[in-house]
Parts: C-alpha cells; sequence; structure tokens
C-alpha cells in the first residue's frame, strides 16, 4: 500500500530500498484511539555500493523544527548514484507533537527521556521502543538534531561522549560553537542508540518553533562533513578556524524569586564568577534579586521568556575542563 507516493511498511528495511535512488517510506508504528495507523515518515538515499548507514533524526520534540528542514535540504541534495552506502533521514519522529504543535508526547511524556522504551509499557514508552527497534536500530551512525524549547534560546551546539574517539570527530566536524561532553545514561535516543554499539551525537540548532537559515546551513554543512569523513561521499572537509569551547560538564542556573525577568548575557558569552547574570523585578519594576555567575564559564543557553515563576531557568552554564 501507497501514502503519499510513499510505501507503508512496519519496520524499516534499507535492503527493500533500490541501490542508486531516493526511497520513501511510511513506518507504521502505532494505532491511535479509532485505530487509525500513526505513519512515520522516513527517506532513504541509498548509493550504488555498500557502506556504512548514517541516520538523521529530527523533531523527537513536536516544537524543534530546524532540524526537520536540515533533514529535507541533506536527503535532497545527495546523489544516491555518487554515494557508498546509505543516508536514512527522518524528518519527524514525534508525529503527535508536532501536528498538536506541542513539545511533548500525547501522554505528556517527553520522548527524550524515555529512550528506549518499554515493549510493554505506556503511549509514549512503546512508541519510543518501536523508534528505536523499527528504525534507529538499523543505523551505524545517529546524529539526532534538536533545538532549545519554548521560552529559551540556543548556541549551536554538540552533545557528545568526547572519551570515544568516533564521537568526538563526528562532534568535532560539527564546527559549532560549543561541545559537552556528555557520556551518561540519560534516557535520550542519542544514549539509547549508543548503547547499541551505534556512534551518535546529538546537534542542537537554535530555537524552538521557526526555521533559522543560519543555524539550518551550519547543521547541514556539519553533516556533510560527516558524509565525507564515512567515505559515504567524497567532498572536501570543511574544518572551522576557530576551536569550539569544550565543556567537562554544564548545569542550569535557576531563579528562587519569581517575576520579571531580564538575562544579560548572549550565547556564547564567556561569564566570570561573580558577574551578575541576570536580574528579576516586580511588576512595578522595583528590583526583586540579581543573580551572579556561581563560577567561570560559557552561556550555552538562555531563557527569553520575561515572565519567571519561582524556580525558572536564568541561564545554561557549560563548565569548561581548566587542566585541559
Amino acid at each position: 500500500m501507497k501514502f503519499q507516493n510513499a510505501e507503508i511498511v512496519r519496520f524499516l528495511k534499507i535492503n527493500q530500498a533500490p541501490r542508486g535512488q531516493t526511497s520513501r517510506f511510511w513506518i507504521d508504528l502505532v494505532a491511535n484511539g479509532i485505530g487509525q495507523s500513526i505513519l512515520v515518515p522516513v527517506i532513504i538515499v541509498r548509493g550504488l555500493e555498500d557502506g556504512p548507514v548514517l541516520g538523521l533524526t529530527a523533531v523527537v520534540h513536536g516544537n524543534e523544527l530546524n532540524g526537520l528542514r536540515i533533514v529535507q535540504r541533506i536527503l535532497s541534495q545527495l546523489d544516491p548514484k555518487q554515494m557508498k552506502g546509505c543516508v536514512v533521514g527522518v524528518p519527524v519522529v514525534n508525529v503527535p507533537s508536532i501536528l498538536n504543535q506541542e513539545r511533548r508526547f500525547m501522554d505528556g511524556e517527553d520522548l527524550n527521556r524515555l529512550m528506549p522504551g518499554k515493549e510493554g509499557g505506556n503511549h509514549s514508552d512503546v512508541y519510543a521502543y518501536r523508534i528505536m527497534e523499527r528504525i534507529v536500530a538499523k543505523f551505524d551512525y545517529l546524529i539526532d538534531l534538536h533545538t532549545a524549547s519554548f521560552g529559551r534560546i540556543n548556541s549551536y551546539y554538540i552533545r557528545a561522549n568526547m572519551n570515544d574517539p568516533v564521537t568526538a570527530r563526528l562532534a568535532e566536524l560539527q564546527n559549532a560553537q560549543i561541545i559537552l561532553n556528555n557520556p551518561g545514561s540519560d534516557g535520550t535516543l542519542r544514549s539509547a542508540a549508543y548503547e547499541l554499539g551505534i556512534h551518535s551525537i546529538t546537534v542542537e540548532v537554535g530555537d524552538p518553533n521557526r526555521f533559522q537559515k543560519g543555524m539550518i546551513r551550519s547543521g547541514t554543512a556539519g553533516i556533510y562533513n560527516v558524509l565525507s569523513y564515512l567515505g559515504i561521499t567524497q567532498d572536501v572537509i570543511e574544518e572551522s578556524e576557530e576551536a569550539p569551547y569544550l565543556c567537562e560538564n554544564s548545569y542550569w542556573v535557576y531563579a528562587d524569586r519569581g517575576g520579571i525577568l531580564e538575562v544579560f548575557p548572549d550565547v556564547t558569552d564567556w561569564v566570570r564568577q561573580g558577574q551578575i547574570i541576570a536580574v528579576v523585578r516586580s511588576v512595578f519594576g522595583d528590583t526583586i534579586k540579581e543573580y551572579r555567575s556561581p563560577e567561570d564559564g560559557v552561556v550555552i543557553g538562555k531563557s527569553v521568556h520575561p515572565i519567571s515563576q519561582t524556580g525558572g531557568r536564568i541561564l545554561h552554564l557549560g563548565i569548561i575542563d581548566k587542566t585541559k
């Protein structure tokens, strides 16, 4: 059966895609409450020769759209007759949430904290499990594309296990502003894939609910570098002239008072310990509290929504290992 000129299948089967062609499939993943299938779109660009399989995933959160455009652009520009191996693009992982214009899954859970899911779990558990089993498990390498969430902005930065030389190289090839060493098991798609032996990184490309041309260009260029590194294409790798900040850890600074929030540093700014980074004011304009940086670090992301409840986020601070 076909829908919108793409075949409907239950599992991703790369060998079903003809060599030297671009193919489109719908993965029949789960069903909604009236028995209609929820279909996940997949694009396969398969070269004439066998080689590595690179997976590109986007919209694990329904409001993170830059990655969708990056996947579309990459797979529309590749020439399968000049390739070795295969590129599999999943432009939308979280189909229910993008349709509802919501970040989280339809039961309120965050898919990127549930991976690899559960075969016999609740709605989101099963959806996550089948994403892993039916699609992601077929990859050799994975680049998972994300953005900031509502009311926040991100730098162009990478999350990767920098202790693994292969994933470290994938991260470096993105020519990002910041790389965050993040090796742990945290329920993300990236970490679940890595535990299956798939070399995986997360690429954070900007802000939610919009297409940003500059971020899309940067993310596209980084993926082209990876295609060359893996030997899928024969393009020249473009190395960055500036080294990124390499952060060994990071954390959010939170406000313990509610009010009107103004955050002063921009993303990628370096801040010093004790530097004023934000102020919370009352509705009358009086200063309630000033916030200072707890230590030296680089601003990975920050809140841009002025209305901040008690416990609201201020900024995401990346900490560099000074011994390196």
